[in-house]
């Protein structure tokens, strides 16, 4: 068997173990939990109230944008961290690519900013 073959076994029964890892308590759940429905069991609740009126409501386009913003930077963020550490061993070609792609955001925040997406109403 070669070293290759080997390793993708490895893989194999890592995944099969995370995912039996992950099954197991909810099988034990499924078949020992006791089972007891009821009407006020089944009934819809927000924080512990009745539930009033529909729950289709028009949602604000503006916290989408916000949460897409939070999104960009935050991704931002993910791939800066290596690159800092890494910094003195990636040379220039390294350093123009992060400063390309920092540039990019860059540019989505002004863009944001310009168009007034960055302001709570």
């Amino acid at each position: 068997m070669t070293e290759t073959l080997q390793n993708y076994i490895t893989i194999a029964f890592i995944i099969v173990g995370a995912g039996c890892f992950a099954l197991t308590p909810l099988a034990i759940a499924y078949f020992l939990a006791p089972r007891k429905p009821s009407v006020i069991k089944n009934d819809t609740y927000e924080c512990g109230l009745k539930s009033e009126g529909d729950s289709w409501i028009q949602f604000k386009l503006q916290y989408y944008l916000y949460a897409l913003a939070f999104v960009i930077f935050d991704i931002e963020a993910i791939f800066i961290y290596p690159w800092a550490v890494t910094f003195t061993e990636i040379g220039i070609g390294g350093f123009l690519a992060m400063a390309l792609f920092v540039l990019i955001l860059a540019e989505s925040l002004i863009y944001l900013w310009a168009k007034g997406l960055l302001e709570w109403q």
